[in-house]
């Protein structure tokens, strides 16, 4: 009896977070995919089941696609901007200095303020009229931007925004990995004469490969699901320029009431989720040196 017990304990003490992982994560997921198949308006207390209508009336639609480039750009270029300066930046901030140091918590402080505050700060910055930008743009004698005004720029200033409130995070994160090299690889490098390039793409990039891929799928996950941002700032506009899965997911559930039309929007973002994990897993996880 008592060793039962024993085997027992274990998953007991995982039991609660198994719990919470089932109900907030597991149940959600089924949810949504049963919903895709339903037409609903979250006021009649029924249902109707309609089949895949759901999804051939998604993928027939032009602006689904305009969305849907729109979340890829957005979420290649933050993920690509904000990994590579992370990555200089942690370059330059790995030194062991008193000014690095402080420069290190500046860096990471645009991370832990809520979105709603750097949204509310970039919509001041960005201001076509009075903004900080524009401002600078005059002193230097160029005309002001409509940052957040011009279809062909407010998603670019979308990117700017979530790039440099990640690009902190991920250079503390980069520091860190950078700091656990075994400094006698250096030294070997050193007396081998190596260059500066060739040290950083045969010791230094190699050895912080892993933290890279995991800082890589991180960012591209949460870019995916950028919400916040877009709701404060721009609401998908203008000419639903900076219009995403996710804020398109919203708007037709919770302003048009369409509920199964907005969960097909949800499975499919899911889908391309599972999709570009596992691809990137398949392809990019054989370039990560572990040892």
């Amino acid at each position: 009896m008592k060793a039962k017990a024993v085997k027992a304990k274990p998953y007991l003490l995982i039991a609660p977070s198994i719990v919470l992982l089932c109900v907030f994560c597991i149940y959600p997921i089924f949810s949504i995919i049963s919903l895709s198949f339903y037409q609903w308006d979250m006021v009649t207390p029924f249902k109707k089941f309609v089949g895949l209508e759901n999804f051939i009336t998604l993928l027939g639609d032009a602006q689904f696609y305009r969305t849907l480039a729109n979340t890829v750009i957005y979420v290649v270029c933050t993920v690509g901007f904000g990994v590579s300066l992370g990555l200089a930046a942690a370059l330059y901030l790995s030194k062991k200095t008193r000014v690095n140091s402080f420069l290190q918590s500046v860096a990471f402080t645009p991370y832990i303020v809520s979105l709603a505050s750097i949204a509310m700060l970039w919509m001041w910055l960005m201001n076509k009229d009075f903004g900080l930008l524009n401002a600078v743009l005059a002193f230097v004698g160029a005309p002001p931007v409509d940052w957040l005004g011009n279809p062909r720029i407010a998603l670019a200033s979308l990117i700017l925004i979530a790039v440099w409130k990640s690009v902190g995070y991920n250079a503390l994160i980069l520091v860190s990995a950078l700091q656990t090299i075994p400094p006698y690889l250096y030294e070997a490098a050193k007396l081998d004469r190596a260059g500066a390039w060739s040290v950083f793409r045969k010791i230094t990039f190699p050895m912080i490969s892993p933290t890279v891929f995991f800082l890589t799928l991180v960012d591209a996950i949460a870019s995916f699901k950028v919400f916040e941002t877009i709701q404060i700032i721009t609401e998908g506009g203008p000419q639903n320029a900076t219009n995403t899965l996710v804020f398109s997911l919203y708007e037709y559930g919770f302003r048009f009431y369409k509920v199964g039309y907005a969960a097909a929007i949800g499975v499919v973002l899911l889908a391309i989720i599972l999709i570009f994990t596992a691809l990137y897993f398949k392809v990019l996880s054989k370039r990560v040196h572990y040892q």
